[in-house]
């Protein structure tokens, strides 16, 4: 099965697409969508739901994994990521690409063992797990993080957490 993970932000989102095919993970491809600092909020919105939707176009995954909102002290913030999470929902959703929400705590429990994990630990651990030759950016690794926690929740990457 082949998964696009997102973790999505109103100045970046990161991506990361993994193959689970049993027990083996694969790495593709992972990266940032950079949203033009200039831009409007609302053209920002359409530059996420743009840039997945292209990438979904070129891997064709057959689950989403996003990230799911964490409880932000500002609330503008946490409207704001609400929104930019929502433009990555519809992405998926406009190709009949089925959604699943994982919390930070989550995939950083899934992933690192902790569920309080810091940003470099998740990093380490996906380069580890994904066996990638270099640490990928932190907005990447976020998304990657998703994505190998979808694939242990169906069970299919058990092993890799053992």
């Amino acid at each position: 099965m082949r998964i696009i993970g997102i973790d999505p932000g109103s100045r970046i989102t990161g991506y990361g697409i993994i193959d689970s095919r049993g027990p083996e993970i694969g790495f593709v491809a992972c990266g940032t969508i950079r949203m033009v600092k200039e831009a409007d909020f609302s053209r920002r919105l359409f530059m996420i739901f743009d840039g997945l939707s292209r990438i979904m176009d070129k891997h064709r995954p057959e689950a989403a994994a996003v990230e799911d909102l964490f409880v932000a002290h500002n609330p503008r913030s946490a409207l704001k990521l609400g929104q930019a999470r929502g433009a990555a929902v519809v992405a998926a959703c406009r190709q009949q690409i089925p959604v699943f929400d994982y919390t930070p705590r989550k995939v950083k429990q899934t992933v690192a063992g902790y569920g309080q994990a810091e940003k470099s630990q998740v990093q380490e651990m996906v380069k580890v797990l994904l066996e990638l030759s270099a640490l990928p950016s932190s907005d990447a690794a976020d998304a990657l993080a998703v994505a190998l926690c979808h694939a242990h929740q169906l069970g299919s990457a058990a092993s890799f957490i053992n």
